[in-house]
């Protein structure tokens, strides 16, 4: 199964999943005024447009290149990947604003099994989404699988954090559950801030990785022929790079003996993981 198959696979599982749990976890935080629980529901209903917005940036990326995207549309998985950041800061701030007005209020909640039974079948079915994100995102490199992933480790804590709401509640410390709230909003957030960067500089146009540079470096030097290398830059498109490489030769050689020199540097770096293709330029030395 390809990288697009897979993402979408993800993505619906993700949109069955936050559904039947926005909607447990909504009744069971109204019907027992639950602060926490309710701000967990909040944050399921972000998790559902999150998975959506998986599915059409994925169904995006995944079409082939055109005469307008050369390279095809790789990009709308950062495009939409930023998006999904700014619904977690927003549902963060509508979570943060709710969870302050209970305590500031005092408002208390009624500890029931429902409460609690809720909260144990979206720690099991979150953990389970996350182990299965988690490996798939980090083998495709994909960062629409991986925001989905984080997202569903997130709610793990989110929800541990609910339970302890609801014990400190039932032992008479109510605070504790808008206190549990807050806490959730801000790691939601953090969360979306983390993910919006992570997008930012791709959609940027931000350089390779330091490391990853001189891995190439070192790799363009040690084919015959090449004097030394003048610049290495890279342009990111989706899921890879184009790297754009000014090499110097003998300034002796002839065209055809220093394009020969260009067509070994581009097959070989074109052979490295992530790079979708190299623009070679040569100087003489």
């Amino acid at each position: 199964m390809d990288r697009f198959k897979i993402t979408r696979l993800v993505a619906v599982f993700g949109i069955v999943a936050n559904v039947f749990l926005l909607f447990i976890k909504l009744a069971a935080g109204f019907i027992s005024r639950s602060q926490a629980m309710i701000a967990d529901g909040f944050n399921s209903a972000g998790d559902v447009f999150a998975s959506v917005m998986t599915l059409v940036g994925n169904s995006i990326a995944s079409k082939p290149e055109d005469s307008d995207h050369p390279y095809g549309h790789g990009k709308a998985e950062y495009i939409f990947s930023m998006i999904i950041s700014i619904s977690l800061m927003f549902v963060s701030f509508t979570i943060f604003k709710s969870s302050l007005s209970s305590i500031i209020n005092k408002a208390s909640f009624t500890v029931s099994w429902f409460l609690i039974a809720t909260a144990i079948i979206t720690i099991a079915i979150k953990l389970s989404l996350f182990i299965y994100t988690s490996r798939i995102g980090k083998r495709m490199d994909n960062l629409l699988v991986i925001a989905n992933s984080e997202d569903h480790r997130n709610d793990v804590f989110v929800t541990s954090g609910t339970i302890l709401g609801i014990i400190m509640g039932y032992l008479g410390f109510s605070w504790v559950d808008g206190a549990v709230g807050i806490l959730i909003s801000l790691w939601i957030f953090y969360t979306g801030i983390k993910i919006f960067i992570s997008s930012f500089k791709v959609l940027m146009d931000t350089n390779m990785d330091p490391a990853f540079k001189e891995n190439t470096l070192n790799l363009i030097q040690s084919i015959s022929g090449v004097d030394h290398v003048d610049s290495i830059n890279a342009k990111p498109v989706g899921e890879g790079f184009i790297l754009i490489i000014k090499v110097s030769v003998d300034g002796e050689m002839s065209v055809n003996e220093s394009h020969k020199i260009a067509g070994k540097i581009k097959a070989k770096v074109k052979d490295i993981k992530g790079i979708k293709d190299a623009v070679v330029h040569i100087n003489p030395c």
